[in-house]
C-alpha cells in the first residue's frame, strides 16, 4: 500500500480531503457562501433570466418563455451542471442545455439568444463581486470606526515616535491610531471608487458588437442592467476589460499592506524589551516548547496573508493582455485568483478586528521607554531653542544639542540638567525653564487638531461611500 493511500488505521478517514487551506482554515462563512459554486451558478442563471426578460420585452421571445425559464432554473443544481460540463467541455453551454431541456420548447428556442459566454460569466462575476465587496466594506468600516474611537480617546497618551527603529520625537497613542484611521479610510475611498468601474455588466454578444440583436441590442442591454441593478460597460470586446479586475486587486493589495503595517507595528511594540502594545493571548497557548511565550500569532497571520494578497496582483495584471477581441487565458487564472484574493482580505479583516479587540497597551511602559534616552529625544527642541532665542546658526546649535544629548545618555542625567550645567546654554536659561522647554509632553504640536482632522476625514468617507 502506498503511504499516501488512506487506511483504517490512519487518521485520514476523519480528516477533510481539501487541499486548499481556504476550505478549512481561512475566510468567513459569509464570504465562502458568496464565492461558492452554487452562488456563482445562481448569478449566471439570474443573467440568463434577465436576458430572456429583455428578449420578451423587445418582442423577440414570447411572454411564456420568461415564466418557463424561471421554472427550469429551480430544477438545476451545481452538481448537474458540473456533470453536463464533463460532456460538453463548456460550462455555459452545459447550463444553457439544461435550461433548454427543463424549460420546454420556447425556452429551448430563445435561451441565450444573441449572447456569448462572457455576457453571462462576466456579468455574474459583477454580481458576485458586489456581494463580496459589501462584506469587505462593512468589515473595513467597523475597523476604521474602532481605530477612530481609540484615536480620540488616547490623544493625550504620550509615547515614543520612532524612525529607522530609533527614538525620534514624542507622539501620542491617539496620533498613532489616527494615522491608521486615515490610511484605511483612504483604502475605503479607493474601494468605493473602483467599484464604479468594476461592478458593470457585460452584455454585447460575440466580440461585443451586439450584431445578433441588431437595433434592439442597446435596449436589451439596458433592460438586463436595470433588472440586475448594474451599470453596463460602455463598450467591450467579447469580454469585459480586465483592467477593472486588476484595479480592484491592486486596491485590495494596498489594503492588505496597510493591515500588514498595523500588524507589524503591534508585533514590534510587543517585544519584551519594548512591551508598549500587545495582543492579549489569555487562554491561548504560545510555543509548544516554551511555556512562557505569548506569540503574536494573529498579527503574524495578517502579515503572512498580506504576502499572498500582494503576490496575486501579478496575475490580475497579466490577464489584461488578451489576444484580439478575446482569448481564454484569463479564465483559469480568475477562477483561482478572484476567490482567493477575496478570501484572503476577508480573513485579514476578521483578524485585524480580533486584534483590535484584544489589543492592550501600557501608558506607564510608554513613558518609561520615552525617558530611557534621558531626554535625548528632545534634542531637536533644544536645538530650536538655541536658534530661536539665542540667534545661533543652525549647524552650531545642532552640534551643541547633539553633544549634550550624548552626554545625557552617557551620564544618565536628564538632558535638561546637562544643558543647564553647560555654560553655552545654562548662562541663558535656568533649570526650570529648560525643564519646561524639554518636557516631551509639551512638544507635540497641534496633535489634537491633526487627530480630529483624521477622524473627520474618515467619518466623511464612510458617510459618502456608504452602501
Amino acid at each position: 500500500m502506498s503511504r499516501f493511500e488512506p487506511s483504517e488505521d490512519t487518521f485520514y478517514e476523519s480528516c477533510p480531503n481539501s487541499v486548499c487551506a481556504f476550505d478549512w482554515r481561512y475566510g468567513s462563512p459569509q464570504m465562502k457562501y458568496v464565492l461558492s459554486r452554487r452562488e456563482m451558478l445562481r448569478n449566471m442563471i439570474l443573467v440568463e433570466i434577465a436576458l430572456m426578460d429583455a428578449l420578451v420585452e423587445v418582442g423577440l421571445a414570447p411572454p411564456e418563455a420568461a415564466e418557463k425559464i424561471r421554472e427550469a432554473a429551480k430544477k438545476i443544481t451545481p452538481e448537474e451542471v458540473a456533470e453536463r460540463e464533463k460532456q460538453t467541455g463548456h460550462e455555459v453551454i452545459a447550463l444553457v442545455e439544461l435550461l433548454a431541456e427543463k424549460g420546454g420548447d420556447e425556452v429551448a428556442r430563445w435561451v441565450h439568444y444573441g449572447a456569448t459566454s462572457n455576457d453571462i460569466i462576466d456579468t455574474a462575476w459583477a454580481l458576485t463581486l458586489r456581494d463580496a465587496l459589501v462584506i469587505i466594506e462593512s468589515k473595513l468600516a467597523k475597523i476604521i470606526e474602532a481605530l477612530a474611537t481609540r484615536a480620540e480617546e488616547y490623544v493625550d497618551v504620550v509615547m515614543v515616535g520612532r524612525t529607522h527603529g530609533q527614538h525620534a520625537l514624542p507622539i501620542t497613542l491617539g496620533f498613532k491610531f489616527a494615522n491608521y484611521t486615515y490610511e484605511l479610510a483612504r483604502s475605503y475611498e479607493r474601494l468605493c471608487s473602483a467599484m464604479k468601474r468594476v461592478l458593470r455588466a457585460k452584455i454585447g454578444g460575440a466580440v461585443g458588437t451586439m450584431a445578433a440583436w441588431g437595433r434592439k441590442g442597446l435596449r436589451i442591454r439596458e433592460i438586463v442592467c436595470e433588472q440586475l441593478g448594474l451599470e453596463p460597460h460602455i463598450i467591450t470586446t467579447q469580454v469585459a476589460p480586465r483592467d477593472g479586475f486588476a484595479e480592484l486587486a491592486s486596491v485590495l493589495a494596498i489594503l492588505a499592506s496597510q493591515l500588514d503595517r498595523f500588524a507589524t507595528e503591534i508585533r514590534e511594540l510587543a517585544r519584551p524589551e519594548i512591551m508598549e502594545m500587545w495582543e492579549d493571548r489569555t487562554g491561548k497557548l504560545g510555543s509548544s516548547a516554551m511555556p512562557h511565550k505569548a506569540n503574536p500569532v494573529t498579527a503574524e497571520r495578517i502579515s503572512g496573508l498580506a504576502r499572498v494578497a500582494r503576490s496575486l496582483v501579478t496575475a490580475f495584471l497579466e490577464n489584461i493582455v488578451l489576444w484580439h477581441e478575446r482569448d481564454l487565458s484569463n479564465s483559469s487564472a480568475e477562477r483561482i485568483i478572484i476567490p482567493h484574493l477575496l478570501l484572503t482580505i476577508d480573513q485579514m479583516l476578521d483578524d485585524t478586528w480580533n486584534l483590535i479587540l484584544r489589543l492592550r497597551w501600557s501608558p506607564e511602559r510608554m513613558y518609561e521607554n520615552l525617558m530611557k534616552s534621558r531626554g535625548a529625544i528632545m534634542a531637536e527642541a533644544l536645538m530650536n531653542l538655541l536658534i530661536r532665542e539665542l540667534g545661533m546658526k543652525r549647524p552650531d546649535a545642532y552640534r551643541i544639542a547633539k553633544e549634550l544629548a550624548e552626554k545625557a545618555a552617557k551620564t544618565g542625567k536628564p538632558l535638561y540638567e546637562v544643558a543647564a550645567e553647560d555654560p553655552r546654554v545654562g548662562k541663558y536659561f535656568g533649570l526650570s525653564r529648560l525643564y519646561e522647554e524639554l518636557d516631551p509632553r509639551r512638544y507635540l504640536g497641534p496633535v489634537k487638531y491633526l487627530v480630529q482632522q483624521a477622524v473627520y476625514y474618515a467619518d466623511e468617507v464612510l458617510e459618502k461611500c456608504e452602501l
